[in-house]
C-alpha cells in the first residue's frame, strides 16, 4: 500500500495568500510593484509576438533552403537574426525586471514578517508553546521561495495565456486537427501528473521541516562549542545530529522515489511533442497540400501552444513545493496572530504608578497540559522592600519571573507594577547583544546623559572597570559572548541595572554565575540606592543577614508560604510568623 502524505493546505492558508498579495500591492511601495508589473506584462506581450514572427520567419526561411533559392535565404535569414536580437533584449530586460519586482516584494514581505514576529513577546509565545517549527527558517527561506515562486507562476500563467491567444490561430490555420490533438494531449497529460505526483505535496512539507531541524542541530554546536568540548558531549550531539540526517534522508528517498514515477510520465510526454506535428502535417507536405516550411513552423506552434497547457506537466514538482511553502506560511501567520490575540487566560497586568509590585489571587500554569504551577499567590511587595523566592518548585518561580514580565499568559489572578521602564527583569543567563559597551551598559535615551567617567565608576564599583582597556574604550563594537567570562557578563548587566536605577529589579538565579560575596555586594549596592528587589534564590539563601526583608518559599504542590529571614525568624517566634497561601497578604 503506497503512504499518503498529506499537508494541512486549509483555505484559510489560500486566503491569507491572496490577502499577503493585495496588501502589498496597497503598501508604501506599491506604486513600484505596479510599475514592475506593467512592464513585465508588456514585455509578455512582447515576447510572444516575436514569437509569433519568428515562427512565420522560420517557415520561409526553411522553405527558401527546400526550393534552393539563395536570394530569400539570404533575405529571410538576415530577417531570423534580427528576430533573435530583438528577442534577446526583450526577454534579458524581462528577467531582469521579474528579479527586481521579486526582490522589492521579498524585503517588504520579510521585513512585516520581521515586524510582527518581534512584537514582545510573540517570537516568546511561539518558542515556549510550540505552534510552529522553525519559525526563523520560514521567514528566512520560505518567504523566499514564496515570492519568487508566485512571481514565477503568475507570470507562466499570464504568458500561457498569451501564447495559447497567439498560436492557436497559427495552430488552426495550420490544421485544425493538429490544434485539438494539442489540446486533447495536454488535458490528459495534465491529469495524470497530478494523479502521479500528489505525494509530492506532503512530502515536500515535511522535508522542509527535516532541512531546518538538521540546520538547528549545526548551528547548536557552532553556539555551544565550548560546552560541548568541556563535557565531553560529542557523542550525544553527533547522534542527534545524524539522527535527524538519517530522518532527512529517508524523506527525500521518498520524494525521489515519486519524482521516479513521475519522470517516466513526464519524459515520454514530452519526447512526443518532438513527433506529433510531423506525423500530422508531413502527410499534407507529401500531398502537396503545404510547403515544407510549415512543418518546422507547426513544430513550433505545437511546442509553444502545448507548453501553455502543459503548465501543470512540466511545473509540477515546482507546484508541489510551493504548495508546501504556501501552508508553512500560513502556519506561521496563524501562529503569530494568535500570540498577537488577547490572552484567553484570566491572568491580568495592570502598570500602576504606585511605589509597589501586588500579585493578587495569583494562579499560575503550564502552557500545553494546564498543570497548576503556583496557587492562589498574594503577595506586596513595598517601596525599598527586599523579598526572597525560593523552594523546591523551579517551574513555579520562573513562570512568576516570566509572568511579572508579561510573557507568560497561563494561569488567572491580578498583577499589578510598575511600567517595564521602571522594573527591570534579569534572567539567569545574562544576555549581552553584539555591540559597543556604551549601548550594552545604557538605554537608547540615556546614551547622551552619562558621561564615560561615569560609567567607569559603576564598572570599577563592581570590580570589572578592566574590561574598558581590555575592549578598546566605551565605543568599539565587540561580541561580549567570546570576550568576556560569565561572571563578568552578569556583572556588566549589573551595572546597567545600577545605571539604570529602576524602581523595582527582579533577579533570576543570580548566584548561578557569581559567588555569594558578589551577589551580596550588588543587593547591599541597590540597597543604598532604595531599589525594591526580588531575588529567586536557593533555601540556603535565606541565611544571608541583611539582605533580605521577607521570604516565600513555593513547594512542590503549588502552594507558597511567606515568612522572614531565618535569622529574624529564630527571633520572633515560629508559628506567629508564618504566612501560608490561605492567609491575606
Amino acid at each position: 500500500m503506497t503512504a499518503r502524505y498529506e499537508v494541512p493546505l486549509t483555505g484559510q492558508a489560500w486566503s491569507r495568500f491572496v490577502r499577503v498579495v493585495r496588501t502589498f500591492v496597497r503598501s508604501e511601495v506599491g506604486w513600484k510593484a505596479k510599475i514592475l508589473c506593467a512592464l513585465l506584462i508588456l514585455f509578455l506581450v512582447g515576447i510572444n509576438a516575436l514569437n509569433v514572427v519568428s515562427s512565420y520567419v522560420g517557415r520561409d526561411f526553411m522553405t527558401a533552403i527546400a526550393n534552393r533559392e539563395m536570394e530569400e535565404f539570404v533575405r529571410w535569414a538576415v530577417l531570423y537574426v534580427g528576430v533573435f536580437g530583438a528577442s534577446t533584449v526583450v526577454a534579458v530586460i524581462y528577467r531582469f525586471s521579474e528579479e527586481r519586482l521579486g526582490l522589492l516584494w521579498r524585503q517588504w514581505l520579510t521585513e512585516r514578517a520581521v515586524t510582527l514576529y518581534m512584537e514582545h513577546p510573540v517570537y516568546y509565545r511561539l518558542a515556549e508553546t510550540g505552534m510552529v517549527a522553525n519559525p526563523d527558517q520560514r521567514i528566512a527561506d520560505d518567504i523566499k521561495a514564496f515570492t519568487v515562486t508566485t512571481l514565477s507562476f503568475v507570470l507562466m500563467l499570464l504568458n500561457g495565456s498569451f501564447t495559447i491567444l497567439a498560436f492557436s490561430g497559427v495552430m488552426w490555420t495550420i490544421s485544425p486537427l493538429l490544434f485539438m490533438v494539442a489540446v486533447v494531449y495536454a488535458v490528459m497529460g495534465s491529469v495524470l501528473t497530478i494523479y502521479l505526483g500528489r505525494p509530492l505535496v506532503g512530502l515536500n512539507y515535511i522535508q522542509l521541516d527535516k532541512e531546518a531541524n538538521f540546520r538547528a542541530d549545526l548551528l547548536h554546536v557552532r553556539e555551544n562549542a565550548e560546552s560541548i568540548a568541556l563535557l565531553r558531549r560529542e557523542g550525544r550531539v553527533g547522534a542527534r545530529i545524524r539522527l535527524h540526517l538519517h530522518q532527512m534522508v529517508t524523506n527525500f528517498r521518498r520524494i525521489i522515489a515519486v519524482n521516479r514515477n513521475l519522470s517516466f510520465f513526464t519524459t515520454g510526454y514530452n519526447y512526443l511533442l518532438q513527433i506529433i506535428p510531423a506525423l500530422i502535417v508531413a502527410p499534407m507536405y507529401i500531398r502537396g497540400q503545404a510547403e515544407f516550411g510549415v512543418i518546422t513552423q507547426a513544430a513550433i506552434a505545437f511546442a509553444q501552444l502545448l507548453g501553455a497547457f502543459s503548465l501543470i506537466v512540466t511545473q509540477f514538482q515546482s507546484i508541489s513545493s510551493f504548495a508546501a511553502v504556501i501552508s508553512r506560511l500560513g502556519a506561521l501567520w496563524e501562529a503569530i496572530d494568535d500570540s498577537r490575540a488577547a490572552s484567553v487566560s484570566q491572568l491580568t497586568i495592570r502598570e500602576e504608578d504606585g511605589g509597589r509590585l501586588i500579585y493578587k489571587g495569583l494562579t499560575l500554569r503550564t502552557a500545553r497540559n494546564d498543570e497548576v504551577l503556583l496557587r492562589d499567590l498574594s503577595l506586596s511587595v513595598d517601596d525599598a522592600q527586599r523579598v526572597l523566592i525560593c523552594g523546591p518548585n523551579e517551574r513555579a518561580k520562573l513562570a512568576l519571573f516570566r509572568a511579572t514580565a508579561g510573557i507568560w499568559d497561563w494561569g488567572e489572578g491580578v498583577i499589578e507594577r510598575p511600567g517595564l521602564d521602571r522594573i527591570l527583569l534579569l534572567p539567569e543567563r545574562p544576555y549581552l547583544p553584539p555591540g559597543t559597551l556604551r549601548e550594552v551598559l545604557l538605554r537608547t535615551t540615556q546614551t547622551e546623559a552619562v558621561s564615560d567617567d561615569t560609567l567607569q565608576s559603576v564598572l570599577d564599583t563592581l570590580g570589572i572597570g578592566r574590561i574598558v582597556e581590555r575592549a578598546g574604550g566605551f565605543d568599539v563594537e565587540r561580541h561580549w559572548e567570546d570576550d568576556l567570562s560569565l561572571g563578568e557578563q552578569q556583572l556588566v548587566v549589573f551595572a546597567r541595572l545600577l545605571l539604570v536605577n529602576p524602581q523595582f529589579a527582579f533577579f533570576d538565579r543570580p548566584g548561578t554565575a557569581l559567588s555569594s560575596a558578589q551577589v551580596r555586594m550588588v543587593l547591599n549596592l541597590l540597597t543604598e540606592r532604595g531599589v525594591s528587589y526580588l531575588v529567586i534564590g536557593e533555601g540556603e539563601d535565606r541565611e544571608s543577614p541583611g539582605v533580605y526583608d521577607t521570604v516565600v518559599e513555593f513547594d512542590e504542590a503549588g502552594g507558597w508560604v511567606q515568612r522572614p529571614p531565618l535569622a529574624d525568624h529564630a527571633d520572633a517566634g515560629h508559628e506567629n510568623l508564618r504566612r501560608r497561601v490561605t492567609d491575606p497578604p
